[in-house]
């Protein structure tokens, strides 16, 4: 169960905690095994979470034997909290209602997002008011700053190949070194 308090706009804090260039859109994907490093889960987890429906591929799901699953930023983000929640001893039942919870906001809202959970309950704080409200209450709770993951996840995604749903190429952002050599090979 996710109990949820009221929203608390916070004004530009997402623009400057993300800016527009390190997300990709929701076009860019990654395929099983990126998406399983990324997270930090086996490839069973990421099978078993996709038929189950705990967390499906956005951009492209499986059809049958030899399609790939394409995971867009958002479905890594939610992966990782998955994780990170599974770890720390919550509920599969518990972890549905607050996946249910995270897929219902837009990439940039769940940078304010805090999950708290007491083991039995997840909680969800916009604002430093409902953190504090919470920890008054005297229970053992620990704190996933879905910002954090968010920084964690964008910081790593150049290393991983990533594909565009409409085929597209990707333009890399982070030249490899290889490249760079030969580049320098001719040029000089």
């Amino acid at each position: 169960m996710v109990d949820e308090g009221p929203m608390r706009a916070v004004g530009g804090e997402q623009g400057e905690l993300f800016p527009d260039s390190s997300l990709p859109d929701e076009l860019v994907g990654y395929r099983g095994p990126a998406a399983c490093q990324i997270a930090g889960i086996t490839y069973r987890q990421l099978d078993y979470w996709a038929r189950t429906k705990l967390v499906a591929p956005s951009i492209r799901a499986a059809h049958g034997s030899g399609s790939q699953r394409l995971y867009s930023f958002k479905d890594l983000l939610v992966l990782k909290i998955v994780k990170r929640l599974l770890d720390t001893g919550v509920s599969l039942q518990n972890i549905r209602v607050a996946v249910e919870h995270l897929r219902a906001r837009g990439v940039r809202d769940l940078a304010r997002v805090t999950l708290f959970s007491d083991g039995a309950t997840v909680y969800e704080c916009t604002s430093p008011e409902e953190i504090v409200d919470l920890l008054q209450g005297g229970q053992g709770v620990f704190g996933i700053a879905v910002s954090n993951a968010m920084q964690e996840i964008s910081g790593t995604l150049h290393e991983f190949p990533a594909e565009r749903a409409d085929g597209a190429q990707i333009e890399s952002s982070v030249p490899d070194e290889l490249s760079e050599r030969r580049k320098t090979r001719r040029t000089g």
